[in-house]
């Protein structure tokens, strides 16, 4: 069986109070995680604007994707798909924040301090050390 290649991209935006903005996002009827701003690859894009694209359909704030940060990779359970997430650091330059109406997906967005990353209901725990990282000292 062949396999079948996701790509995608992540956002890492923090700002000057030390908070990263989160979505509260899975799927219609689940439980909602927090998580990185994400999504898939479409075809013509760069991850950069892929990155780019999904901050502001996701959450309503325009940031430029400034570097990659790391690429989680892998197989999802039944492996005959793998997957690639490229993780961007953002920059805000506009915009405010949007929850788009009659999104499913999506229950909020909100910029949560990096110190109490712990205590929320991460989609992806792993993500911590990366995001606090981020923390300007």
């Amino acid at each position: 069986m062949e396999m079948s290649n996701w790509k995608g991209a992540a956002g890492v935006c923090v700002n000057e109070k030390n908070e990263v903005l989160l979505v509260l996002q899975g799927p219609p009827g689940e439980e909602k995680k927090w998580g990185v701003p994400s999504g898939g690859q479409e075809t013509g894009e760069t991850l950069q604007e892929s990155c780019e694209r999904e901050f502001l359909e996701g959450t309503g704030l325009r940031v430029r994707a400034i570097e990659e940060l790391k690429v989680k990779s892998g197989t999802y359970e039944n492996a005959a798909v793998s997957f690639e997430l490229h993780y961007f650091r953002a920059e805000l330059i506009g915009g405010e924040i949007v929850l788009l109406d009659g999104d499913e997906w999506i229950a909020d967005v909100a910029w949560k301090p990096i110190a109490e990353l712990r205590e929320l209901d991460l989609a992806y725990p792993d993500d911590i050390p990366l995001i606090e990282s981020l923390v300007n000292n």
